[in-house]
């Protein structure tokens, strides 16, 4: 197995190319790639880079998509120009690329069979997904739900396009053909292991509560009070900076694991909050709530952000009995993280290389990112999620 990682800020797609493939091309040392993946700012003739990497790689799986901001070979080009290649040459791995409109995602009781059939699968097969997928005409959530039903447990790993603000804008790739709308991704199996990492980047604040009434998105009651008045003495009980994330940066954590008997940072999905619904005084969440589950308010910031991530890369690596060798990263990035959150440059993609090294890294700034929290697929926002693909240990 071996991986690689370009980056071009060369504002002209055809150098940009010249200068991406060649890279890859000596780090390869004369093998062939079976994966290549290419991630492309606004700046560049998506159709044309098509063209040039079918030739320049006419046996490999190529999969590719358009991005606001790109990241590669440890840098992360914000809101300029950026060409990004990873390339992997896979022995032993099996790679199935698909490309679905929405109108051809299975219902979700047909999903298992169907995803089989259509990927060609036998029963038995554990794959491993990447996902690139258009925010405007493909439906993440049944996407991903069905992909867990029809393959529960298995690593789905991806994001969604940022180039383009309204339908038909963003520019997506799947086995040589250019496409507008739906998802483009692959199933891979075999000789391979895909670790996943999802910073969610946020900190409880207040303590752990139940729902005693909510419907779909509306929370009327928590432990029997008014969400406000839970809220508001929440603020009462905050420091002046937990209050002024009180404003801008406030979100609503969901228990992952029922019946714990204690909470943690990491044990919540989290999930954005819309506001209050006026007539009934209902708080509405980005996520459907039902009574008795467990939730906690959380907060965001740089610093919080930051000390999540570290954690979890430390964690990581804690649990490996060395360095992944011959292994290869992606990182699909929220466009909320970066620069805007930070303050400086290559945050995430330095953070990566501290804790796991020289492993090529590659990937880009979504519109949603999508990614595994405790065995379950999810669409994440503000995140970062980190695919980390290795030789199964047995192997090293």
């Amino acid at each position: 197995m071996k991986w690689c990682s370009a980056l071009s800020s060369a504002p002209e797609t055809s150098p940009a190319l010249d200068e991406v493939v060649e890279r890859v091309r000596e780090e390869l040392g004369g093998v062939a790639p079976h994966f290549v993946l290419a991630f492309l700012s606004p700046h560049h003739d998506f159709q044309k880079a098509s063209d040039a990497l079918g030739a320049a790689f006419p046996d490999a799986a190529i999969l590719g998509t358009s991005a606001r901001s790109v990241i590669g070979a440890g840098r992360e080009l914000e809101e300029e120009p950026g060409l990004a290649l990873a390339t992997a040459h896979l022995p032993g791995v099996e790679i199935h690329p698909f490309h679905l409109r929405n109108d051809e995602l299975p219902a979700p009781g047909e999903a298992p069979a169907w995803w089989r059939e259509r990927l060609g699968l036998a029963h038995g097969v554990r794959p491993s997904f990447v996902l690139l997928a258009d925010p405007f005409s493909c439906d993440a959530e049944t996407l991903i739900g069905g992909l867990d039903a029809s393959f529960p447990g298995a690593p789905k790993i991806g994001g969604l396009a940022s180039a383009a603000t309204e339908p038909g804008g963003n520019s997506l790739l799947c086995a040589g053909r250019l496409e507008r709308e739906g998802v483009v991704g692959v199933a891979l199996h075999g000789e391979l292991e895909v670790d996943t990492i999802v910073a969610q980047g946020c900190r409880p604040i207040g303590n752990p509560l139940f729902v005693t009434r909510a419907r779909d998105q509306l929370l009327f009651e928590l432990d029997g009070r008014k969400p406000a008045d839970v809220l508001q003495a929440i603020f009462d009980a905050a420091d002046e900076r937990d209050r002024e994330l009180f404003r801008t940066s406030l979100f609503l954590g969901i228990e992952m694991k029922e019946a714990l008997s204690e909470y943690r940072q990491g044990d919540f999905l989290v999930r954005n909050l819309v506001g209050l619904d006026a007539r009934s005084g209902a708080l509405v969440a980005g996520a459907r709530l039902h009574d008795g589950q467990v939730v906690q308010f959380h907060l965001r910031d740089a610093e919080t952000s930051a000390r999540d991530l570290e954690e979890r890369l430390a964690r990581y690596r804690s649990s490996l009995p060395s360095p992944p060798s011959q292994a290869g990263a992606l990182l699909f990035s929220c466009l909320g993280r970066g620069q805007y959150l930070y303050g400086e440059p290559n945050h995430d993609s330095a953070a990566f290389a501290r804790h796991l090294g020289r492993i090529p890294l590659a990937g880009f700034f979504c519109n949603g990112e999508i990614g595994p929290v405790e065995g379950r697929t999810f669409l994440h926002g503000y995140t970062s999620a980190f695919g980390i693909f290795r030789r199964p240990r047995r192997l090293d």
